[in-house]
């Protein structure tokens, strides 16, 4: 079993499954501090957060506390394309208590302005 940090409308949101082998406190301890960790990535051209900019669309943290990282960017011909994957990669991994961290690009579904967060939008004067 596997909990998830699952994608809604905006940025993403701890739904931790309750069938995880490992004990709630630490996958909520986990699920905190790698949102926290991706807080900490900026997008170069971009004055926001990638979790708040709604390019986080799934975490997993497994039971053998590996986490895999599905997220997108802005668009496929982003100048950061190369550098943004690792930057999450190193952020994740980190987290004391992280096993191997797995990241995945994917194009669906498209990215769009309508997943940022109110924070992103207040930062971006996009009201």
């Amino acid at each position: 079993m596997q909990a998830t940090a699952a994608a809604d409308a905006g940025a993403i949101r701890a739904d931790v499954a309750k069938t995880s082998a490992l004990p709630a406190e630490e996958t909520e301890r986990l699920t905190r501090d790698i949102v926290a960790a991706l807080k900490t990535v900026f997008d170069p051209e971009i004055p926001a957060d990638i979790y708040e900019l709604g390019l986080i669309y799934k975490v997993d943290i497994r039971d053998d506390r590996s986490v895999a990282v599905e997220m997108t960017l802005t668009t496929p011909n982003c100048p950061a394309a190369e550098e943004l994957p690792t930057m999450v990669e190193n952020a994740v991994a980190s987290i004391p208590g992280v096993g191997k961290v797995d990241i995945s690009i994917v194009w669906e579904p498209a990215w769009t302005p309508d997943r940022m967060s109110d924070e992103a939008r207040l930062v971006l004067n996009m009201w």
